[in-house]
C-alpha cells in the first residue's frame, strides 16, 4: 500500500475524489496519510478530519523563500512516512530540492491539455484564447512548471456559451474521474518515465 501526502489549498473537491477511492475502492492502492495545507481555513483541512485524515498546515507567508517552504512541506510529509507526494488544487511552486528528495514521486493535476495553458489561469486562458477543445492533464512534477512528463489527459470540449464557471465545472468532472485512476496505476508500479514519455505497463 503506498503512502501518499495529499497538498491542497483550497476546497479540496479533488481531495475528496482521492479520499473517496482511498476508503471504498480495494484496488486504489494508496493510503493518504496526511493531508497538508500552505493556509489555514480552507475546506480541503475539514474534508481531511472527516475522513479521519491527519491534517497538518505549512504556511507559506512564514518562510522568506520557496526553498525553506518547500523543505518544510517534504519534512512534514516524511514524518507521517509519505512515499509521494499529490498536489491537488496545490497553489504553490515547490522548489528543486522537494523533486530531489521525492524523484519521479510528486504527481500534479492540471486543468487544461498540457502543454497548452500552463500555470494558475489555464481556464480562463483557454476561453480568451478561442479554442474549441481543453480538458484536464495529470502529470509528474519537474522543475518546470506545469512542464514534466504527461500520465494522462481527458479532453473537454468548450462550448459557445461557456463561462469560465461552466467549463471549470466540466473540467472538474473529468479531474474527480481521472486523478484516482492515475493514482492507482502509479501506486501498481506501472508508469514508467522514459525522457518525456510516461509508459504505462500492463497489469501482470
Amino acid at each position: 500500500m503506498l503512502a501518499v501526502a495529499v497538498l491542497v489549498s483550497g476546497s479540496g473537491s479533488n481531495l475528496q475524489a482521492l479520499l473517496d477511492a482511498s476508503a471504498g475502492d480495494p484496488g486504489f492502492g494508496s493510503r493518504i496519510v496526511v493531508v497538508i495545507s500552505d493556509r489555514p481555513g480552507v475546506s480541503a483541512l475539514e474534508r481531511a478530519t472527516r475522513a479521519g485524515v491527519p491534517a497538518e498546515v505549512v504556511r507559506w507567508v512564514e518562510f522568506g523563500d520557496r526553498e525553506s517552504f518547500s523543505v518544510a512541506i517534504c519534512d512534514t510529509a516524511e514524518r507521517y512516512g509519505a512515499e509521494a507526494l499529490i498536489l491537488a488544487g496545490f497553489m504553490r511552486i515547490l522548489s528543486p530540492t522537494a523533486i530531489d528528495r521525492y524523484p519521479n514521486r510528486i504527481i500534479n493535476i492540471h486543468p487544461a491539455l498540457l502543454p497548452a495553458f500552463p500555470g494558475a489561469h489555464a481556464v480562463p486562458a483557454a476561453l480568451a484564447h478561442g479554442v474549441k477543445v481543453s480538458g484536464a492533464t495529470i502529470h509528474f512534477v519537474d522543475e518546470g512548471v506545469d512542464t514534466g512528463p504527461i500520465v494522462v489527459q481527458a479532453a473537454v470540449p468548450v462550448l459557445d456559451d461557456d463561462t469560465e464557471a461552466t467549463l471549470a465545472a466540466r473540467i472538474l468532472a473529468e479531474e474527480h474521474r481521472l486523478y484516482p485512476e492515475a493514482i492507482r496505476l502509479y501506486a501498481e508500479g506501472r508508469l514508467e518515465i522514459e525522457g518525456r514519455r510516461v509508459r504505462m505497463r500492463r497489469a501482470t
